[in-house]
């Protein structure tokens, strides 16, 4: 607080406290009461201005508001543009694009400086537009979304075309037109803005639509798509020079052809589909065939098949001809197989009748052999000699030893395979309830009972574990250790 002094008071300026003079009515000003007045003499003077420069440091915030500074050779201004005025925007700003900014003039108190508020934006001029589409072309090439290598073809006979233009301009009737004319298809209009704010959302969202369509829908998914515009200025056609709509035609699972203006006129789009059309009719001559045309092709293929087969035919006929007049007759070919077979007919009647012959000789000879008188006295001879043989005791003897000794041998390996001689010895022989024999611990861990037999009897038992059945002992007569066996000599 300022402490009042005197008429009289000599105290020289620049004291150490602050001083109010005789006749000084102006307070002292905090910093916000200054900035407020700055801000509303600013405002009030520049409610309205348009400036021309080049944007630079452009920024888009989380929030959507866009931030800026318009620059030329000797000045910069700072530039804000709050997110409402960026949706209205009709292209997207980038550093070094020459712009016309329409807005107020206003202040930022926090650091001291003025703005720009911007309202509207607009491109300074055809120049500052085609700069921009130029740079826009540089990046998205170098992306390789115009490469020809991505172009795929089009289909020759599409069964539906869809179109994404306008449902009410020219442009759609004339595809229809050139369509029904040409080769009548099922056509699938996606109505969109084709100029002005939003067109180029529309039509981006358009040409995915298409791409996101199932198969076998109730909307039937187009094997074409067709972009089209008519003609009209740089301006008019901008929209399908925005990033969003080239991003959308590369992108596409469908093949595009893009029809957006004259002839003379190019657009991003027509870089970025498959196929480009000077005109919208132009579009709809590419995508289909003449339909008359098409089934001239096919008769004059159809006619030439037919030749093609007829002459195959012919010349299969005539080598057949050729080959049939080189053939024998079927008489020369069977004169010598017949005559062959007559002479062999007459070789075997007189091989049978000179076989006859001579075993007949050799009967006659073997007969005279066979005399009563002959076969009598080898009769009687044969007798003598089985009176003269004698049966020697030794003989028989001999052969009784020999026997004898095989049976001995016979019933020494019958002890030694008995299985149940080494049970005399101490040794137990097991068997499962069937009567198996267990050869192993684990098999026998296995069995419900066992059955143990010792030399004098047997015995039931239960594993360890098992559940006990009913034990019994058993004795069973030793088995005979000189059990017989009836051994037949040979």
């Amino acid at each position: 607080m300022a402490v009042p002094s005197s008429p009289d008071d000599d105290t020289p300026p620049g004291g150490l406290l602050a001083t109010e003079r005789a006749g000084d009515n102006a307070a002292p000003l905090s910093i916000t009461e200054i900035s407020a007045l700055l801000k509303r003499t600013v405002e009030d003077r520049f409610g309205f201005v348009r400036l021309r420069g080049e944007l630079s440091g452009v920024k888009r915030a989380a929030s959507g508001h866009l931030y800026c500074s318009l620059k030329d050779e000797g000045a910069r201004i700072d530039g804000v543009m709050w997110k409402g005025s960026v949706q209205r925007l009709s292209f997207r700003p980038e550093d070094g694009v020459e712009v016309i900014a329409t807005g107020k003039l206003t202040t930022y108190p926090g650091r001291s400086n003025y703005q720009i508020v911007i309202d509207r934006m607009e491109i300074a001029g055809e120049g500052a537009l085609l700069a921009l589409l130029a740079k826009l072309k540089a990046r998205l090439e170098a992306e390789g979304l115009f490469d020809v290598a991505r172009k795929r073809p089009l289909p020759y006979l599409p069964r539906v075309i869809g179109v994404v233009t306008s449902p009410t301009g020219a442009v759609i009737r004339d595809i229809l037109h050139r369509l029904s004319d040409r080769f009548p298809v099922r056509v699938v209009v996606w109505p969109v803005l084709v100029q002005g704010q939003g067109s180029a959302a529309q039509v981006a969202a358009a040409v995915r639509g298409f791409s996101a369509m199932a198969p076998g829908g109730p909307v039937p998914r187009p094997d074409l798509v067709i972009v089209a515009r008519g003609g009209g200025s740089i301006e008019d056609l901008w929209g399908f020079n925005e990033e969003a709509v080239v991003r959308a035609i590369a992108e596409s699972s469908i093949p595009v052809i893009s029809a957006v203006g004259h002839e003379t006129d190019t657009t991003l789009a027509d870089f970025a589909a498959d196929l480009r059309a000077p005109t919208p009719t132009a579009a709809a001559e590419l995508a289909v065939p003449v339909h008359g045309e098409l089934m001239a092709v096919l008769a004059d293929l159809f006619a030439r098949q037919q030749r093609g087969v007829r002459r195959l035919m012919e010349h299969a006929r005539e080598r057949l001809d050729t080959r049939g007049q080189r053939l024998p007759a079927p008489q020369a070919l069977l004169q010598g197989h017949a005559q062959r077979l007559d002479d062999l007919g007459e070789r075997l009647r007189r091989a049978l009748v000179h076989r006859t012959e001579i075993a007949g000789s050799a009967l006659a000879r073997h007969a005279g052999a066979l005399r009563p008188a002959l076969l009598t006295g080898r009769v009687q001879r044969e007798r003598e000699r089985l009176a003269g043989l004698r049966l020697r005791p030794e003989l028989v003897v001999q052969r009784i030893a020999i026997a004898r000794d095989r049976i001995d041998a016979l019933d020494r390996l019958r002890r030694q395979l008995d299985p149940y001689a080494p049970l005399e010895r101490g040794y137990v022989l097991v068997s499962a309830p069937d009567g198996t024999v267990v050869k192993s611990r684990a098999a026998a861990a296995g069995e419900v009972a066992l059955r143990l037999r010792f030399g004098d009897g047997s015995l039931d038992v239960v594993p360890d574990g098992a559940p006990r059945p009913p034990v019994r002992a058993a004795r069973s007569r030793p088995a005979a250790a000189g059990q017989a066996e009836q051994i037949k000599l040979l």
